[in-house]
Order: C-alpha cells, then structure tokens, then sequence
C-alpha cells in the first residue's frame, strides 16, 4: 500500500477548488487512498484486498500512536494536515487550546466578529468516517471467496452484539472497527494526524474507576453502569474479527475502550441513519441554551458549518451534543459537566413505571427540577397518580387520566387540590432523602478528594464528580426553598409571580406568591418602614410561573 505522504504529494498536482466563502489559502486536494482489511498474517485469516501493482508496505507499528492518557495532542499538525487534504477554514475561527492542560482541551472559537452565516469549516466527504462506509469496507469484496468469509466473520461480531440486545448499536461497532484498523496501521494510515490530535483523557462513565462510581447519585450511576455495559459488550464482540491484530485488540493501553470513546463522542447522526465523525468539524464544544454552529452535508456527502447567527469575537462556536436538560447524561457519555443546562431530571425512580404514568409525563426529559427551583407539571402529574394507586383511590386515579386525556384543566386541578397534602408531602420527603444521599455521596468522595496527589493518579475524574454532585443538589436546594418555605400558602392553588415594588424614591425585584384571595407573600423587595407598613406605593408584576 502506497504510504500516505507519497499518495499526498501525487495529489498536491491535482486541481485545486475553492468552495465559496472559504480562506483562499485552503483548498480541495482529493486524496484517493485504497483501503484494505488487515495485513496478512501466518496465525490467523486475512482478507486483505491485494492490489498487484502495490507496493509492500513497512511493517505495522501497532503503538505508533501515544495513547497515554498525559499525552500531548498534536493539534498543529492535524490543522497542517487536514488544509492538505482539502479541508477549507471561514477567515474568522480557529482551534484554542487551553493552557498548561497538554492540549486535553481544544475547541473552536471566533478570532474576530462573526455575522450570521458565516462560513466555519468545509470537510470533504473523503475525509470523513462513516458507519455506512465502515461497512460497506468490512463486509464486502470485489473477491466471491473473500467476501463470503468477511460476511461470516461480521456475522459471528454482529451475533454476539443482538444476542445482547444491543442490536441499535451496531453502527457505533463499525466506526469503532474503522478507528482500530486505521490506529493498527500506524503512520501508513491517511487519519494518522487526526487520530493523534484527538483526547487520550476521558471523564466520562467508561473512564470512572470503581470508586468514582460509588460516588454517583442512582440515576447516574445506572447510565454509567448502562454504558460500561455497553462498551464491555462492543469491544467483546472487536475481539471477534478475525482481521484485527491481536496486538492492538489486547493493547495495554486498552485501544479498543479508546475507540469506543472517539466513535460515541465524536460522531453525528444524519437524517438517512448514518453516524459520522467530520474530521476538525468534530472540535465544537457543546451548547445548551443556544449554538453558534449550523452544519449539514450536500448531495455528494460533504460537509459545510455555518454560523447560526452573529457571533462576537472570542466566543466558542457550539453545537448541541444532546439534550441539554439530561447533565447526568452529558456527563456519563461525555465527560463534563453543564452547568447552564437550564433544568435537570428529578430523581424520582420508581420501582415499576406503567404505560399511564409514561403518558403522564414519566421520562427523564419532562419529569425536570429547574434551576429557577420550579417543578414541571409531569412531576406533580406522576407522583399524584402513583399516591393515588398505592392509597387505592383508582377512583380518582382514573378520573386524572380521563382528565389528562381529555385537556379538562379544571378537574384536574380539583384533583390536586383535594390531594395536595398528600402530594407535596411525597415531593418533599423524596427532595430530603435526595439531599441526605447526596450529602453522603459528598463525604465518600471527600474522605480521599483532600489526598490530591492521590486523586491525580487513582481517581482523577472524582473531583468533577463531586462538582456534579454539589450542582445536582443546588438545585433540589432551590425547590426545596420554593415549594417547602414556612407558609400557608398552597403552592398548588398558588401563583408565583415576580414583582416589581416601587415608590418615590426606588425600585427593587420580589419573588412572591398570590394566593386565589390576591394576597401576596414576598421575599426581597423593598421591604417595610419601621412602624411595620410597606415602603412599596406600587406592585406590578413582571413575570409569572
């Protein structure tokens, strides 16, 4: 196989092409790289694809690529390497790496203003790693006999995934497939300076030592124990493929949980079905509130990023990796910790979740605390609907669901009135014993988080966790001290409002509740005069919950 540098420079002679709106000094080289299945080996199958008029390559140097975790990212290089290969970069972005972190963190970010739709990167479909091509490459042959046993070598991997029930993750499996063979062929491979530019150090689930995962609250440490599950099962079914070095399927430096890494926090899915991962179109950080980055893929399979709207110089330029409202899942698949997700799942977990309390609202994208400290109405929801079950009042359960299905806003809101005590004192208790657990989750990780040269290198990921922890139970601190307050008020029945109080002299901002009378309990404001009367001539509401 002709080594990459040699296809590199035959290429620099073709037809350079500028995509419009791009840095003129970037250009289209296609680069035309025959992929093969493995090298030949005398102790196990090959089904290399043998071209007669290739040269022999040099041996593979199965560790060509550092994979320690310290390891620096040689980010230059990659950008000098994907200009060649014809990736095109907008005039006004650039890759910012973070100081004094060996690159562990790098990102995109705006070096000047940004108007809307600005052009950020243009990636050639060649470039890019897809679930389609991956098996298109590992299944298929142009020889009868070579692919049969392709065919039946990819049965016995993909038949250990589905007798998993991991069926849904068998795109993941090829690219993964992909980045192992492309790592096995060492500096040979077209990706190797890609490869050498992406994260060695993980914080995610699948990096976790067994201690850091009894120091996570239930709900994330059942994802993260979801997704160990889900790795232990991939690279089992690698370790199936016959065509892969044994050298690089038992490295130990474990390159196969390295590969599942890039390709499940690395890749995009499209609309056909597809997962991709976009060579430096892969560096954008995640945004929750908003994104700066637009991107989509033409009829040919290339793809183009655009900024969504204008963009102030200095800014990072994000795109959504998932649902902002799940940081438990962000953290458990990706490694950080998002404190701008504007809401996050309650914790509530029931033992059995029936198909009524689902349309209810049961899941952990509508069943949401938010920061503000206010409770989504699927909370209320399900939790009067289980009370209701377990005290055998089916009557009125059923009367709920009838309500819910029918938008009769007014008996279900009786409902919730005739049970509130019932209901609130449920929420509140369940708010209490999430706290007291993450308390103690706050001590286990504390009892080594002050041994920091023991957390360096034992458990480097369980300072962040700790830092998730204290975030989770800031906001269960926040509804406790909005719904739980010392008052009569029923926070059902209730009204929250913000309010503006006025006179002569100032203003200044209340959170209060009105009850169905109009009166108001309110904390801040502009507070009382000292015969007890209240400095405020007017009130006007601002906002309302």
């Amino acid at each position: 196989m002709m080594p990459w540098f040699l296809a590199l420079l035959l290429c620099c002679i073709c037809t350079r092409t500028k995509v419009s709106g791009f840095s003129s000094r970037s250009s289209i080289i296609k680069y035309h790289h025959r992929h093969t299945h493995g090298p030949k080996s005398i102790t196990s199958l090959s089904y290399a694809i043998v071209y007669p008029d290739d040269e022999p390559s040099e041996p593979i140097d199965p560790i060509a690529l550092d994979l320690a975790e310290d390891a620096n990212r040689e980010v230059t290089k990659m950008m000098m390497w994907a200009e060649a290969m014809g990736v095109q970069r907008g005039e006004g972005c650039t890759l910012s790496p973070e100081t004094n972190d060996m690159n562990k963190d790098v990102h995109v970010v705006a070096k000047q203003d940004l108007p809307n739709g600005s052009p950020v990167f243009y990636v050639p479909e060649e470039l890019i790693l897809s679930s389609n091509k991956a098996m298109v490459e590992f299944r298929y042959s142009d020889n009868m006999v070579e692919e049969f046993l392709l065919a039946e070598s990819m049965k016995i991997a993909e038949g250990m995934i589905n007798s998993m029930e991991k069926e849904s993750e068998i795109r993941h499996f090829y690219l993964m497939l992909k980045i192992l063979k492309e790592v096995e062929k060492g500096k040979d491979s077209a990706w190797f300076h890609w490869l050498d530019s992406l994260p060695r150090f993980y914080s995610n689930a699948v990096s976790m030592s067994p201690f850091c995962l009894l120091c996570l609250p239930p709900l994330m440490k059942k994802l993260a124990e979801e997704e160990r599950e889900n790795v232990n099962c991939l690279v089992s079914s690698i370790k199936m493929v016959p065509f892969l070095s044994d050298l690089i399927k038992d490295h130990p430096r474990d390159i196969c949980n390295w590969a599942y890494q890039v390709a499940y926090t690395r890749s995009i899915a499209t609309e056909d079905g597809d997962l991709r991962i976009v060579p430096v179109g892969d560096y954008f950080n995640h945004g929750s509130e908003y994104t700066e980055i637009d991107y989509s893929f033409d009829d040919e399979g290339n793809y183009y990023s655009y900024t969504s709207y204008d963009v102030p110089a200095g800014s990072s330029l994000r795109i959504s990796y998932a649902d902002p409202k799940n940081p438990s899942f962000l953290m458990t698949r990706y490694g950080f910790l998002d404190k701008a997700c504007p809401a996050s799942f309650c914790k509530i977990m029931p033992d059995d979740v029936n198909e009524e309390m689902v349309e209810l609202g049961y899941s952990y994208d509508r069943m949401l605390f938010y920061s503000t400290g206010e409770v989504a109405e699927e909370v209320w929801d399900v939790i009067l609907y289980s009370n209701l079950g377990l005290s055998g009042e089916i009557e009125d359960q059923q009367a709920l669901m009838n309500a819910y299905r029918q938008g009769d806003s007014d008996t279900k809101t009786m409902l919730h009135e005739k049970h509130y005590q019932a209901t609130s004192t449920t929420l509140m208790e369940h708010i209490d014993m999430f706290l007291e657990e993450l308390d103690k989750l706050i001590a286990k990780a504390n009892t080594v988080g002050s041994e920091r040269t023991y957390v360096a290198y034992e458990h480097p990921r369980l300072p962040l966790i700790i830092e998730h922890n204290i975030f989770v139970r800031d906001t269960f601190l926040n509804v406790r001290n909005r719904y739980f307050v010392e008052s009569d008020t029923n926070w059902i029945e209730a009204t929250r409002v913000t309010v503006m109080e006025c006179n002569d002299e100032e203003c200044a901002q209340a959170e209060c509740v009105q009850d169905l009378e109009g009166n108001y309990a309110c904390e801040g404001g502009l507070g009382i005069n000292e015969d007890g009367s209240g400095r405020a001539t007017s009130k006007d509401i601002i906002a309302s919950y």
